[in-house]
């Protein structure tokens, strides 16, 4: 397996799925790593992501893709600590001057769509601000995971602007049209325990747990058939985008397809067998 590529902007770790059996596949951890700058995000970045998605898509070894924020450095003497951020958003400084033809041409093979086109598993480990394309990160993953102190919000109203990597798209889709209409219009944040009663997040956990939970979940999830995960997660994005009647039809057509797969014979075999499957991703 190749190594993740690095950046000074952008790391990579990978956990095993099972400590005792590295041939079982790793879960990428990637985090973005501007702690001075809340982890905005800059044209750096972006393409730092892009080249992790592209590496992880080539990959099949990693199973489970887990986007995170660098935690804050020390504060210097006599300064104020910086608040925890997963993407506080994009980079202003980059917006100065910018028309709209430049900016159509900046957002094209953007990074919310590099990761929403991700064929395996994502989850968004959020602790701390969420906001602007940060969200929109967050909400391009298919799962979330807070902490205690998760912020999410859609602030760029107060900027003259509009969410614009997805954001009113999947937000509405997330937590309905109401919820959403309010987070875009007043640009306010909030909380971690609305947006996990509203279902911006899946699951809320205290600080010091976040990692381990997140973790846990994603190495859950990396243990199933590749192949199977990969065919459910295409199904499951039919229902945002299609008829509930294609939808359904195109399910049974993969359900179907399955079953010629060497995944289905380990599986039913393992199941019968009160064995461990033994996936091959295919």
């Amino acid at each position: 397996m190749s190594k993740p590529p690095q950046s000074d902007e952008v790391s990579c770790e990978e956990f095993p799925i099972e400590a005792q059996n590295p041939h079982k596949g790793v879960v990428a951890k990637v985090t973005i790593a501007r702690p001075d700058k809340l982890n905005a995000l800059n044209s750096g970045v972006s393409q730092a992501l892009k080249e992790v998605c592209n590496w992880v898509t080539d990959n099949d070894d990693v199973r489970v893709i887990v986007f995170a924020g660098a935690p804050p450095n020390p504060p210097a003497e006599g300064k104020r600590p910086k608040p925890n951020a997963f993407i506080a958003g994009a980079d202003i400084s980059e917006f100065v001057g910018i028309d709209s033809d430049t900016i159509r041409q900046r957002f094209k093979g953007n990074i919310w769509e590099a990761i929403w086109h991700l064929d395996k598993p994502t989850i968004a480990m959020v602790d701390g601000f969420a906001l602007g394309g940060g969200c929109e990160v967050a909400m391009s993953c298919d799962i979330r995971i807070g902490s205690e102190r998760a912020r999410f919000g859609t602030p760029e109203i107060n900027l003259g602007l509009i969410p614009g990597g997805g954001g009113t798209q999947r937000l509405p889709r997330l937590v309905g049209y109401g919820r959403a209409m309010e987070m875009i219009l007043s640009g306010e944040m909030v909380d971690a325990h609305s947006a996990l009663q509203m279902g911006l997040l899946n699951h809320l956990y205290e600080v010091d747990e976040l990692e381990q939970k997140t973790l846990e979940l994603a190495k859950k999830i990396g243990s199933k058939s590749p192949h199977a995960l990969k065919v459910a997660k295409s199904s499951v994005r039919a229902a945002l985008e299609k008829p509930m009647s294609q939808g359904l039809e195109e399910e049974a057509i993969a359900f179907a397809g399955l079953f010629d797969s060497e995944d289905k014979e380990i599986g039913v075999k393992a199941f019968l067998e009160r064995s461990e499957a033994e996936w091959v991703g295919r």
